[in-house]
Order: structure tokens, then C-alpha cells, then sequence
């Protein structure tokens, strides 16, 4: 079963979509399984995977609106190690007709279904906004993975985003949960960009990577040549920041795993010897 991520931040220019590229493509030169959904209208994770998306015959739009099937409307690059389930612009279209429609925070949801054991990740590519197709995306995650530059206005904006995933919790989807906070195009000659870092890592703890996304120009250059930046320039910073965060969620999943198998070998033992309801309890002593 694939564990379903949301990239999200409603502030835009995060590295919200590069994230959701390079962290893809960094966890499949891993051999992991994963998918990439693109489920926000200006179609930049599509394109940066080297998709076209002007071209698409059949798209997350179509997904949605109940047209065809996840699998129907996935396509499988060549030149990558992931798949991708493409946007467009006509996102816009279905965001609008959703609006009207019962259940329309569970589209997706009810689409990944089927999928979900065919990958180990799937990533979803949130747009800069809270709205219809950002929360389906909430509903259909088991968590969310937040990118942010560190300035001001920036944690202005994450108090607005914790508020949103904390209704959701209550309301819809009660396993979704903050995956981590990831400091990306972060300047370290910037006092104020490790005044914010610390105040990240001193409310969020654990919850922050311990990767942190340098500013880097052939990161910003790779998505006009429609590839990610471990594709594009592997020896960069930006491709080395990126296999060492996915380096970083694997060792964070094998822990958990351990940590929960634990848990379960302790309740056992904590239990398995007690007699059953209404069970004698024996006192013969050797």
C-alpha cells in the first residue's frame, strides 16, 4: 500500500513543484515505486517531468470528473524513474464543476484506491491555494509535506496551513498528519533566513528534515530542459540536497516500521499471558 503524500504551502514560490519533482526522481533512483500527481492547473510538475502537458489526452482533470480511471491517465516517461498522473489548465475547469458535486472532497480519494498497491509513494503536487483540489488531496493523504523558505511572511503562512490540515483532521480525514517541514532555497550567509530556521526547528522539532534545499542555480535551470535536477546536473548541490532528503525519509519510514513492530511485540507480551475472561488461574507450583 503507498504511503500518499501532499506537497503543500499556499504561498507560492516554496520550491513547492521542484520538491515534488526531485524528490520523486530522487526516490526512484532508489528503485522505490513511485507516482507523481500533478493536481495543480499551471502544470509545471507535468512539464518538469518532461510531460507535455499541452498534449495530454487524458489528465487528473479527467480523473476527477470521473472520465477514466487513475490508471487509464497515467504516463510512464522513459527518461525517469517515476510515473507521472498529469495536469493542465484544465484543472480550472474541473475545480469549478467540483463545487456543485457531493463528495467532491473525496475524488480523489476514491480514484487512488486502485493504485495504491501498485506504488510505494505517490506525491501529490498541491496548487499555491486551499481550495476544492488542495483539500482532496488532504483527504486522500496520510500526510503532508510542507516546503518553506525561511522569512517572515512565510511563517505567516504556515499557521494558516496548520490551521486548514487541523480541520481536516477533525472532519474528514483523521489520519492525515504533518510529514515534515522542509527548508528549501535556503541562503546561509541570510542571519534572518537561520533566525527562522531555528524557530522551526525549536516548535516543530523531529518534524523538520534535517535536510535543508540550498539556493542553486542549475536547480532552477533543470525544469526548461523538462528534467529533474538528478537527470540534469547529479554532481550539483541541489541534486545532492534532494538523494540526501530522500535518504532521510527512507531511514524515517524504517524507523517507524521498527518502532511500531516493537510496540506490537510489547503489547503482545504485555497480554498473552493473562488467563482469559472467566479462565481459572492456575496455582500448581513444581
Amino acid at each position: 500500500m503507498a504511503k500518499i503524500i501532499a506537497i503543500a504551502n499556499q504561498k507560492g514560490g516554496v520550491g513547492k513543484t521542484t520538491t515534488a519533482i526531485n524528490l520523486c526522481a530522487a526516490l526512484g533512483e532508489t528503485r522505490r515505486k513511485v507516482l507523481l500527481i500533478d493536481l495543480d492547473p499551471q502544470g509545471n510538475a507535468t512539464t518538469g517531468s518532461g510531460v507535455e502537458k499541452e498534449s495530454l489526452e487524458l489528465s487528473i482533470c479527467d480523473v476527477l470528473l470521473g472520465d477514466c480511471s487513475s490508471a487509464d491517465a497515467i504516463v510512464k516517461p522513459e527518461h525517469i524513474q517515476y510515473h507521472v498522473l498529469p495536469g493542465n489548465a484544465d484543472l480550472t475547469a474541473a475545480e469549478v464543476q467540483l463545487m456543485s458535486e457531493n463528495g467532491r472532497e473525496r475524488r480523489l480519494s476514491e480514484a487512488l484506491s486502485s493504485i495504491a498497491d501498485d506504488y510505494e509513494y505517490i506525491y501529490i503536487d498541491c496548487p499555491p491555494a486551499l481550495n476544492v483540489l488542495t483539500l482532496n488531496a488532504f483527504v486522500a493523504a496520510d500526510g503532508v509535506l510542507i516546503p518553506m523558505q525561511c522569512e517572515y511572511y512565510a511563517l505567516e503562512g504556515l499557521s494558516s496551513l496548520l490551521r486548514t490540515i487541523r480541520q481536516v483532521q477533525s472532519s474528514v480525514n483523521t489520519k492525515l498528519r504533518i510529514e515534515g517541514i522542509l527548508r528549501t532555497m535556503f541562503d546561509g550567509r541570510n542571519k534572518l533566513g537561520h533566525e527562522v530556521s531555528n524557530q522551526l526547528i525549536e516548535h516543530f522539532e523531529s518534524k523538520v528534515y534535517r535536510t535543508v534545499i540550498p539556493r542553486n542555480i542549475r536547480l532552477a535551470e533543470a525544469p526548461s530542459f523538462g528534467k529533474p535536477i538528478v537527470y540534469y546536473d547529479k554532481s550539483s548541490r541541489g541534486s545532492i540536497a534532494y538523494l540526501a532528503l530522500a535518504g532521510e525519509i527512507i531511514r524515517r519510514e524504517v524507523s517507524r516500521q521498527v518502532a511500531s513492530a516493537q510496540e506490537e511485540k510489547t503489547a503482545e507480551s504485555t497480554t498473552g499471558g493473562a488467563p482469559a475472561a472467566g479462565e481459572p488461574v492456575s496455582t500448581t507450583t513444581v
